[in-house]
């Protein structure tokens, strides 16, 4: 059936902001070098064009999956950015995605239209293609925010974690130090920590092991029950 439209139709894009945590306790973040204009090589978030036919989830899992290789990954809507001259192509609206992922788990290679792909660092990000380095700028930002309220982070890390391990990942995400004994007193009374063990051939004294139970967390959430982990370091600290 053929249609007319009275009003222009902008295109839909996504792009999707991809957080990982290296073996250095460092939050990165995965780019690519863009191989075609606009903005030939220059560095990006991964994304693309959304399909007459399809929704904007699958679109966003479908370019992730089509530039960088990273496949089965957990995606939340960010934002939508709209504003008129973003891309030099004509009219565009982007939906802006985000996941926290284990690096170590999504080994990411080059392919589509990405030249290059690589993990950079939060501090060291280059100059991004398109309005970019505002979507980067938002994700940030509610991740800082979600974290202060809600148990998060827990993607980033390994199966098995320590209470440190998790705590310095919170530190990287809020940009600052946390008590310690506060930080695992609350995080513990939560019950979303199953202990495992201790670890194993370190040089220092052994420490435990935990789980994150999501199945309880999920529980809590649905009871209502109020998450609030981050806080500054007590000045005696």
């Amino acid at each position: 059936m053929a249609y007319t439209y009275e009003y222009p139709r902008p295109a839909a894009t996504v792009d999707c902001v991809i957080f990982g945590l290296d073996n250095s306790q460092d939050i990165r973040v995965l780019l690519i070098e863009r191989a075609d204009d606009p903005f030939k090589d220059h560095w990006a978030l991964p994304g693309g064009f959304v399909d007459m036919n399809e929704d904007l989830d699958t679109a966003a899992r479908r370019e992730l999956e089509e530039e960088t290789g990273v496949v089965n990954v957990f995606i939340e809507q960010l934002y939508t950015f709209g504003t008129p001259g973003r891309d030099p192509r004509g009219r565009v609206i982007s939906i802006a995605y985000y996941a926290l992922v284990n690096l170590e788990e999504h080994p990411a290679q080059a392919a589509s239209d990405a030249k290059n792909v690589k993990w950079f660092k939060l501090s060291e990000l280059p100059k991004l293609a398109f309005d970019h380095d505002k979507i980067m700028d938002i994700a940030i930002k509610r991740l800082n925010a979600k974290v202060r309220y809600q148990p998060i982070g827990f993607e980033l890390l390994p199966e098995q974690f320590t209470l440190t391990q998790l705590q310095e990942l919170y530190e990287k995400i809020l940009g600052k130090s946390l008590n310690r004994r506060n930080f695992r007193s609350k995080i513990l009374k939560m019950g979303i920590l199953e202990q495992t063990g201790r670890q194993k051939d370190v040089p220092h004294r052994p420490a435990h092991l935990y789980e994150f139970n999501k199945e309880k967390y999920e529980q809590l959430t649905k009871e209502g029950f109020e998450f609030a982990i981050s806080e500054p370091r007590d000045k005696k600290d």
